[in-house]
């Protein structure tokens, strides 16, 4: 018995030294890569540990700004790889938005790794980010059933606004509370349904 427990500790060592060697390799193997998987230079200067990689330096060929006093403006740049880009944009509704609603309207372009040239002319607003381009996929038709579920969602929403207004117009307080929903609305915040208020 005493003989298979020596034999036991022994296999075990064995094993436990075979194992602390094969990490040591792999740490070694591992500190030659630096992020990308590409071996350091064993002969390399290594009084300079933070080297950074770059890539290819690409020139600024045009670069124009145009800031008005209104807050509009207008900027276009090219790049010496053939990226162009041009935008305009403004402020509006300071009416009904205290910070007014910056519209953007712009385009550019450059050539894909393919080869093929690409342009995108897009608009930012208060309605979102929308791009146009031939590259970018279109979405199927909405499916007649579908579209009628939405119509029949929107027309719900716009019967219930219909009903919260007539509300309004007979009850002061309650106009008040509508009021309030839709500036915080506007401000982003959600208070909830009036209609059971």
């Amino acid at each position: 018995m005493k003989v298979f427990i020596l034999i036991a500790l022994f296999a075990l060592s064995c094993h436990a030294q075979q194992y602390n060697q094969r990490q040591q390799q792999q740490q070694q193997h591992h500190a030659h890569l630096n992020a990308n998987n590409i071996p350091h230079d064993e002969k390399a200067d290594h009084r300079h540990e933070d080297q950074r990689e770059t890539s290819t330096w690409i020139p600024i060929l045009k670069y124009n700004k145009e800031q008005s006093e209104d807050g509009s403006y207008k900027t276009e740049y090219e790049t010496g790889n053939s990226i162009i880009h041009e935008e305009t944009g403004f402020l509006k509704d300071f009416d009904t938005n205290p910070n007014g609603v910056l519209v953007q309207h712009g385009q550019y372009s450059y050539q894909s790794p393919d080869g093929t040239h690409v342009n995108v002319q897009y608009t930012a607003d208060e309605n979102g980010f929308r791009a146009t381009g031939d590259h970018i996929p279109t979405p199927p038709a909405i499916p007649e059933e579908i579209q009628k579920g939405l119509d029949q969602i929107y027309a719900g929403i716009k019967l219930q606004q219909e009903r919260l207004e007539q509300r309004a117009k007979s009850d002061p307080g309650f106009a008040k509370k509508l009021e309030e929903r839709r500036l915080a609305n506007q401000n982003g915040q959600y208070i909830g349904l009036l209609e059971n208020q």
